[in-house]
């Protein structure tokens, strides 16, 4: 049991500052990839939301059977969940007719249900027990719905709240900040940290990208949708190749247990 724990935890990089940039990065990667091929390209919400689930599924399996960590197949896994929730989200939002509210409200329900459905299966919802494929796909699960999630809460925030692109992108940076405070000042648990983390980098990221190409009528820049997605893509790779990432335990993996393992 303890050698099937290392080889899933081997899969996953270690949690530092190089995770949190490459995952901004990768989640303003999904919002301007995404928009490129749902709006300039023309494909739809539906159609592009059908593209990015079927890449994502290959990617999933293929991570949940490697033996061990590959940064290139872990963060294209990340990027592919991160586009999927980007046209999911706007197939709810616009196609369905639910708006932001609706949306955000919907796919906020189907993440606590999909972490509520791990609790109740394997126990916990710590990271650091993903040791089996069905404890994988769950994780999984919940990183591509708390990427979707993000990006109606981004929406939501910048269109419902009023605040525009860069009001979003602050009010996310500063609930990040209260969430780096609360890791570094209290003993708040660090699972439940880790998981509010990501979930408020994709609305972040999401901003950011809806910034760098909406309109500027709009209040974005109405930069290029592929070639912001080429620039960041590109960061990211570089990223990835030449920043030291190494495989390690996530919060919540006490000293003793993964000394132990």
């Amino acid at each position: 049991m303890n050698h099937s724990r290392q080889e899933a935890l081997s899969k996953v990089p270690e949690v530092t500052l190089i995770f949190w940039i490459i995952k901004i990065a990768a989640t303003t990667l999904g919002e301007t990839g995404g928009d490129t091929v749902t709006m300039t390209l023309d494909w739809g919400y539906l159609a592009g939301s059908l593209l990015f689930v079927v890449a994502l599924i290959v990617l999933v399996a293929a991570q949940i059977m490697a033996k061990k960590f590959h940064p290139l197949l872990y963060w294209a896994t990340i990027v592919a969940s991160t586009t999927f929730g980007t046209t999911m989200a706007d197939f709810a939002d616009r196609s369905l007719g639910i708006g932001y509210t609706g949306g955000s409200t919907l796919l906020a329900l189907l993440l606590a249900a999909t972490l509520l459905l791990w609790r109740f299966s394997q126990g916990t919802i710590d990271v650091n027990t993903v040791a089996t494929p069905k404890a994988e796909a769950f994780y999984w699960a919940a990183i591509t719905f708390s990427q979707t999630l993000g990006t109606a809460l981004g929406d939501w925030i910048a269109d419902t709240g009023g605040l525009g692109y860069e009001g979003g992108a602050l009010v996310f940076a500063a609930a990040l900040a209260v969430v780096v405070l609360l890791h570094y000042f209290t003993s708040a648990s660090r699972v439940l940290l880790f998981w509010a983390a990501f979930i408020l980098t994709r609305p972040l990221g999401a901003t950011v990208g809806d910034f760098l190409d909406k309109p500027i009528a709009d209040g974005g820049l109405a930069l290029s949708r592929p070639l912001a997605s080429a620039v960041i893509a590109a960061f990211i790779i570089v990223c990835v190749l030449v920043l030291p990432q190494r495989a390690g335990r996530h919060p919540g993996v006490s000293e003793t247990e993964f000394a132990r393992n």
